[in-house]
């Protein structure tokens, strides 16, 4: 196979060799022991080996012989901040508001900086060495930019934004000007740090903004060039809030307010009707699934999703993993696994296929998020890449072509077969050891930090608490 996209002139950092790549490109879905010449942060060349030491020499290289090559996986939509120090210490027999309003609203309140940043890392290699290349933070309450450098030190992509809202009486809350204003001013403030984390503009969502709010944010990420995010209808909280305050459901209301679009991603959108669907559809606003969340808080996922339907009929879908008290683990190919199960098992046909669900978890996943550089190999897009070792049992007997490949990939469990991780042409997971993280050390202070976030908000996880 002659070498795809090879140029003399561009002298890559890297060259990634010998790997079985699975492209995620409809066109040539598998390309068996084929190497990635990487220049800078984007892919320059697909080929042979020998070929491409060739047209690119002096390149680094990373031996890919024994591995499935894949594009780094996306997680649209996980909470870095609070949840990983206290990770699954909120008990599972509880209703998902008394694990909101008695569990993470007093932590929230009693955290500090340090503890958001070293969340931050916790979260980026939790999520990198699991094979998660771009984690997007869908808002964080206090310390944005301190999210942001935790997510830099472990060298992951991702986005940061500061929650915001405008129910008076609340904590935190402002007035909708304020609350942009505040957006506004986190964006600049992430973009400036540089790298692959940047911002976005993150509202808390539900029934906890204003219409002003709402329509000020989505024309506010238009205005910046960003995405903008916010919760709704994870369960049937919100549509019977909207149906009270508007006479319609949430979505409805959005659509009549001017609020949806492309560059709005919604996370869940569990329980929708009809109408609801037709305006994402007709608007292309994109929804973030999180099923391990759903089923971990019992939200009622298996009686209300849609999303197999969603997907069908063209709609925009990533998957997500929401935090490590709603999931509790940012395994997106486990959150794959799920979504087709649950579409499965509740009769949606045709069902989502592991081909599908892993397209969400990449290509598709990519797009819903507005970054269509990212989620495929191929000259051009973004060098996240993901090495799986097909030595581990997981992989005995490998699939040997795409479509048994993918089912392999997300009904075999292989999330821990992660050996090597590139970001933006880094290295940054070398024989499932993370390179830019002591772990000895962030273990230790992790621990330390749990102990005295807990003691401040007074709350002991060996009992459950009264809302």
């Amino acid at each position: 196979m002659p070498a795809v996209g090879a140029s003399r002139e561009v002298v890559p950092a890297l060259l990634v060799t010998g790997g079985d790549v699975v492209t995620m490109d409809p066109a040539q879905p598998l390309l068996p022991g084929t190497s990635v010449a990487v220049s800078g942060s984007t892919i320059a060349a697909l080929g042979p080996a020998a070929q491409l030491r060739e047209s690119f020499p002096g390149a680094t290289e990373l031996d890919a012989s024994g591995t499935v090559v894949i594009p780094g996986l996306v997680d649209a939509h996980q909470h870095t901040t609070v949840d990983p120090l206290v990770r699954s210490l909120i008990p599972d027999d509880i209703p998902s508001p008394e694990a909101i309003y008695a569990w993470a609203v007093p932590l929230h309140q009693h955290v500090d900086g340090d503890d958001d940043e070293l969340s931050a890392t916790v979260t980026a290699v939790d999520c990198l060495t699991r094979g998660v290349t771009t984690v997007l933070d869908p808002g964080t309450v206090a310390h944005p930019l301190r999210v942001a450098a935790g997510l830099r030190n472990a060298g992951i992509r991702a986005r940061v934004g500061g929650w915001g809202w405008d129910t008076p009486g609340l904590p935190f809350a402002a007035a909708a000007g304020e609350v942009l204003a505040a957006q506004r001013e986190s964006v600049a403030a992430v973009n400036a740090g540089g790298g692959p984390v940047t911002g976005w503009v993150t509202l808390v969502g539900h029934d906890l903004a204003g219409d002003e709010l709402f329509r000020g944010a989505v024309k506010l990420a238009e205005e910046l060039n960003t995405q903008v995010t916010w919760h709704l209808s994870p369960g049937p909280d919100d549509p019977a809030a909207f149906l009270r305050r508007h006479g319609v459901r949430p979505v409805e209301h959005l659509d009549r307010i001017g609020a949806l679009g492309e560059r709005l991603i919604i996370a869940h959108g569990v329980w929708l009707e009809s109408g609801e669907l037709e305006a994402l559809l007709r608007t292309r606003t994109a929804l973030a699934a999180c099923p391990g969340a759903y089923l971990r808080l019992g939200q009622g996922v298996g009686r209300a999703g849609r999303y197999a339907e969603f997907v069908h009929r063209g709609g925009r879908l990533a998957l997500g993993c929401d935090s490590h008290n709603a999931g509790d683990a940012p395994d997106v190919l486990g959150a794959a696994r799920l979504l087709a199960g649950l579409e499965r098992d509740r009769g949606t046909e045709p069902p989502l296929r592991a081909s599908d669900v892993l397209a969400l978890a990449t290509r598709a996943g990519a797009e819903a998020i507005g970054a269509p550089d990212l989620g495929v190999i191929a000259p051009g897009h973004q060098a996240d890449l993901v090495l799986l070792d097909t030595s581990r049992p997981a992989w005995i007997p490998r699939a040997p072509e795409p479509d048994a490949l993918a089912r392999q990939i997300v009904w075999g469990g292989v999330s821990d077969t992660v050996r090597d991780v590139v970001v933006a042409g880094r290295v940054v997971v070398r024989d499932r050891r993370p390179l830019l993280v002591d772990l000895a050390v962030l273990r230790e202070e992790a621990a330390g930090r749990r102990a005295a976030l807990l003691a401040r908000a007074g709350l002991n996880p060996r009992r459950k608490v009264a809302p």
